[in-house]
């Protein structure tokens, strides 16, 4: 579909932004004001995309499979998404396939970390998970280091329990 790309979204905000402009030099103040509300909304669905959105939702509800098929609907993320979205999107795909397929999943995983996730949580989430996919492939070594990175991008505490767990797991080895 063309709304997914990225490039057709700035020129539909661009479009926007000229009717409002238009409307204001003709004094009609109200339609002005509700073209710029939705350039803003187009702009908005430009930095955050509508189907990562939705496959958020659906994961929150521990609804794998309705997150898959959203994000399935994106046929080419390279061209739909802009590169800190690619990240996102491939850190939802590796977590879904983390209870399918580890060596799909780990692909995921790495694809995010090396487009950049930007939140320092998020970041520790995906390396947790890696840790988690290292500790189920047997590699010592690597799942430790994941798990320390993990700890050390963790500030506020909120993974403390389940790096906990994956220590646990990891003396087990």
């Amino acid at each position: 579909m063309i709304w997914q790309h990225k490039n057709f979204k700035l020129a539909v905000a661009l479009i926007l932004l000229a009717l409002a402009v238009w409307q204001f030099t003709e004094n009609n103040i109200g339609n002005g004001i509700f073209l710029l509300v939705l350039m803003l909304l187009v702009l908005f669905l430009y930095v955050r995309n509508e189907y990562l959105l939705a496959a958020f939702f659906k994961l929150r509800k521990e609804d794998t499979e309705g997150a898959e098929r959203i994000l399935m609907k994106i046929k080419n993320p390279e061209q739909a998404l802009i590169k800190p979205q690619q990240a996102y999107y491939n850190l939802l795909l590796g977590m879904i396939y983390s209870r399918k397929n580890i060596n799909r999943a780990e692909k995921f995983l790495r694809k995010a970390l090396n487009l950049g996730l930007i939140l320092k949580q998020d970041q520790a989430l995906a390396k947790m998970s890696l840790a988690g996919i290292m500790i189920a492939k047997r590699k010592k070594r690597d799942a430790t280091r994941l798990l320390n990175e993990a700890k050390k991008l963790d500030k506020k505490g909120v993974l403390n329990e389940q790096l906990r767990m994956m220590r646990q797991q990891l003396k087990r080895i």
